[in-house]
This record gives C-alpha cells, structure tokens and sequence, in this order.
C-alpha cells in the first residue's frame, strides 16, 4: 500500500467521522455532568469514544441512531397533527 492510500485510509476512515460527530447539531452539547451521575460522559463525548475505537463502523452506528431519532421525531409530530386536526 503506498503512503498516500494509507494517509486516506486514515483521513477518510477515522479523522472525518470523528470530526462529523464533534461538529453534530443532532447530540446535546458537550458539558459536564450533574453531581452524583453515574456516567462523566457526555452523549457527544462517548459518540467520539465510540468512533475513535471503532471508526467507520462506530461512525455508521452514529448515523443509524441520528436516521432512528428523526423517524421516532416525525412519527411524533404526524400524531400531534393528526390529534389536532381531529
């Protein structure tokens, strides 16, 4: 493999989805967490963990969650109106 193939392998596979998760609108924002929580995580700390180990996969994990919550969203809103318009 030549160096530019491995430099994109990199680039492309790891680097990009941890910047697309970083930069997400769809995750809360990143703060700390409240006294006597289990978890010191945030959601967008522990998507970044989750894509830093295990990179496309972990990044196609992260998509798959965003396409679920905005299904169960829309499903949500169509019910408000139906209700509405009832």
């Amino acid at each position: 493999m030549s160096p530019a193939a491995a430099w994109a392998v990199i680039v492309i596979g790891y680097v990009l989805p941890l910047i697309h998760v970083a930069l997400s609108k769809d995750i809360s924002a990143a703060k700390a967490a409240a006294d006597g929580a289990a978890c010191p995580f945030s959601p967008r700390m522990g998507w970044l963990v989750i894509v830093l180990f295990l990179g496309p996969i972990g990044w196609l994990m992260f998509m798959a969650s965003r396409r679920k919550k905005r299904a169960v969203s829309a499903a949500r809103a169509a019910a408000e109106q139906d209700a509405s318009t009832s």
